[in-house]
């Protein structure tokens, strides 16, 4: 195990949007096989046709490519131990359930439900574990044929050791379950369906996984994997090889609450929505769980893999904050190229559901005042309120702002400073010296000569920078905004 490369792998099921805990497990693996140079397995896990979809696949897929991980071996990809959707290795699972019975490892059991769970709250009532008793664990061929008399159908269990399984935790050291607390388990339903604690160990074997590090949630069934894992090396199923195990922090949600997948925010197509950069949200997420340094929360992908090992995972649950994660992403924005940044927005600026019309967009004014956006954003989304007033006829109403801003003599200064504007050069410093000097004739500061000029023009007390804003805008529109302002001050 220490000498082999590492081969850990992603196995998301197809089964609704994918969620930030999925993703901070494929960056953990991801971090983990580039740190030590070795392989990526994406693998898709659906066997379950009831929930799985085909949306949900592409979507998957999608949003892998979206965050900016590569995998070695999967699907679009191809790879040795193809193929990678487990709906496609149903003969595999098949045959080594078949070899698992005849070499003593698995046996059928035919309890009903009702059964089981009479069973269940006996031994519960009398303080004893409540798992699978064991009760088809040694059927004669008479018992299981009088059974299938009476229509039964069996599944099929594994068969666990009478003895404890120990091992050690890459996460959290040594851990011991007593074989009373880890019964025999299903690997094959009545129907035939193989269940996830079949193919998940099957073709972990089959494709050589050499760790795997995944939720804490799983943690229970790892004795199960442990014990299944030896039993299919002695069947020669892989490479005789049990993976070591690292087992992920819970991420904590509101009410310290395990983030779930049904709550808002552990969506991550509402991260995308708003427009979160992918390098902000896998900076974030790597924190539930892990840190660069002690002194340091804002850091590049690249950073992360350079350092990132298991060993420097935390095992005590992790806090989703998003205000951290807020101002984490606004970070990752103004460390973005000004090209780069320009051409992230284009989803919001061009959209059909942007407030102005596709044609009044102006891709060069946009540029022009794109490095002031760019320091004020904390998700892309935010673009379009910083910068309609550009490409809207009329600026957006926001009451509280006109308020705020034209209180008694604001049409005064408004006046001034319309004169002071037209007569001025129409750049930045220019325009802010109109300003000034208008505010000066009125016994005012520039902070409060400025107000009523940048209602008048952009609509909100609150915004880029007044003056380049202007100078973009031009004189025409500069000035109509503020006629319009004063019209309707005198109205």
């Amino acid at each position: 195990m220490a000498s082999a490369p590492v081969r850990v792998r992603f196995c998301p099921s197809p089964t609704g949007n994918p969620h930030v805990g999925l993703v901070r497990t494929a960056l953990f693996n991801w971090a983990f096989a580039r740190h030590h140079g070795g392989t990526l397995v994406f693998r898709i896990e659906d066997t379950d046709a009831a929930r799985d979809s085909e949306e949900s696949y592409e979507q998957l897929l999608d949003s892998m490519r979206w965050l900016g991980f590569d995998w070695d071996e999967g699907p679009e990809v191809g790879g040795p131990h193809a193929p990678y959707r487990q709906s496609q290795r149903m003969d595999i699972y098949a045959d080594v359930a078949r070899r698992l019975q005849e070499a003593g490892h698995a046996y059928e059991c035919y309890c009903t439900t009702e059964e089981l769970e009479q069973r269940r709250e006996a031994a519960r009532a009398a303080g004893k574990p409540s798992g699978y008793d064991g009760a088809c664990r040694e059927l004669t061929a008479e018992q299981a044929d009088a059974h299938r008399r009476e229509g039964r159908e069996p599944i099929v269990r594994f068969r666990m050791p009478d003895e404890p399984v120990t091992f050690t935790d890459l996460v959290r050291g040594e851990l011991t379950f007593a074989p009373e607390n880890v019964p025999d388990f299903g690997i094959v339903r009545a129907n035939g369906a193989p269940l996830y604690t079949l193919v998940n160990p099957v073709d972990d074997a089959l494709m050589e996984i050499t760790h795997v590090l995944r939720g804490e949630d799983l943690l229970s069934s790892t004795p199960r994997q442990i014990a299944l894992y030896r039993a299919l090396a002695e069947i020669g199923v892989g490479n005789g090889t049990t993976p070591a195990f690292g087992h992920l922090p819970y991420v904590m949600g509101e009410g310290n609450k395990k983030l779930s997948k049904r709550d808002p925010q552990a969506s991550l197509n509402l991260y995308r929505e708003r427009g979160f950069v992918p390098a902000g949200l896998l900076n974030y997420l790597s924190l539930l769980g892990w840190s660069l340094s002690a002194d340091r929360d804002v850091f590049g992908i690249d950073e992360m893999v350079a350092a990132f090992d298991i060993d420097g995972v935390n095992a005590n649950p992790a806090r989703f904050d998003l205000k951290k994660a807020e101002a984490i992403n606004a970070d990752h924005i103004r460390m973005m190229d000004v090209a780069d940044f320009v051409a992230a927005c284009e989803p919001w600026l061009k959209a059909p559901h942007a407030p102005w019309a596709p044609e009044k967009f102006d891709p060069k004014a946009f540029e022009e005042l794109a490095p002031l956006a760019q320091t004020r954003l904390t998700v892309l989304s935010d673009i379009t309120a910083n910068v309609d007033f550009l490409f809207l006829d009329e600026p957006v109403e926001d009451e509280a702002s006109w308020t705020k801003a034209m209180k008694p003599g604001a049409d005064a200064l408004l006046k001034t400073a319309r004169e002071k504007l037209a007569d001025a050069d129409w750049n930045a410093e220019a325009l802010k010296q109109a300003v000034i000097t208008a505010g000066e004739e009125h016994g005012l500061k520039l902070g409060k000569a400025q107000a009523p000029v940048r209602v008048a023009v952009t609509g909100r007390t609150v915004g880029l920078p007044l003056f380049e804003s202007l100078e973009v805008l031009g004189r025409e529109r500069t000035l109509a905004r503020v006629d319009a302002a004063l019209a309707k001050l005198a109205a």
